[in-house]
């Protein structure tokens, strides 16, 4: 179990500050679902906590230690990301881009052992893409193709999984899927997950915790039930919202809204 905190840190592209003196530690074993308005800084925290990203001042912690200064190998042992923008993927099969995930373990570049064989068939078969195996991951549906990339995490084999708006661009049926596939990690395998959702119907739904974004700072956050409420969308949204609670999974939902 990682322990992965941020403590006052300043994150700029160029002398654009996006995120301004922010400390926030990621609750464990919990799926946390960052929200708020388009340029708020979801992704750049994100890329922050994964060292993707620089940080001007503060610094995060991952363990205790500073994350800037452990060896990179040392950082993919303990935190996977799944960016918004998934690398190319051209003449890929599925079993080679899930090895990928094995890289940090390894001791020779493309040398996987039995032990490395064996997480990659587990996290196929955890993801239900064994059968998808040989064939390339560019003809693979979008949900298909999300499925392997969270496989290629899973791979990786770490407590914490870091994720850039997995949902986008799939339909309502793939979401789902991506979607209950992460929960499930988290209560059968007490995956630590991070994700960044513009869906809040689905925030919701899937969330232990939410943290509200606006313009680089933490605004709220919180068990869902405190955060999805019409205050807090009205500050974060500038939205009216009408929320009523979902009659079979117990959550709130964003049932209507209108601009405030």
């Amino acid at each position: 179990m990682s322990d992965i905190r941020a403590e006052a840190i300043q994150v700029a592209y160029d002398k654009d500050i996006i995120i301004d003196n922010l400390s926030l530690e990621i609750p464990h074993e919990k799926i946390t679902t960052i929200i708020g308005a388009n340029g708020c800084g979801k992704s750049t925290l994100l890329k922050a906590f994964t060292r993707i990203q620089a940080i001007q001042k503060g610094q995060i912690l991952l363990d205790g230690q500073t994350i800037n200064q452990l060896p990179t190998k040392k950082v993919a042992k303990k935190l996977a990301l799944l960016p918004q923008v998934l690398e190319a993927t051209e003449g890929i099969s599925v079993y080679e881009l899930i090895s990928y995930g094995r890289f940090p373990h390894q001791k020779y570049l493309g040398n996987l052992s039995q032990y490395d064989r064996d997480k990659i068939h587990w996290a196929m078969e955890v993801t239900k893409v064994a059968k998808f195996a040989k064939l390339d991951v560019d003809s693979l549906s979008g949900g298909q193709r999300q499925r392997v990339w969270i496989a290629m995490a899973l791979a990786q084999d770490t407590d914490t999984i870091f994720l850039d708006e997995p949902t986008t661009y799939l339909d309502m049926n793939h979401q789902l899927e991506v979607l209950e596939l992460l929960q499930s990690l988290n209560q059968k395998m007490q995956k630590t997950i991070i994700m960044v959702l513009h869906d809040l119907n689905l925030s919701a739904r899937f969330s232990n915790h939410l943290i509200a974004m606006k313009n680089g700072a933490v605004k709220y956050q919180g068990e869902v039930k405190e955060i999805m409420t019409t205050p807090v969308l009205r500050d974060i949204f500038h939205i009216d919202a009408q929320i009523i609670e979902d009659p079979i999974h117990k959550c709130p939902v964003l049932l209507t809204y209108q601009l405030v």
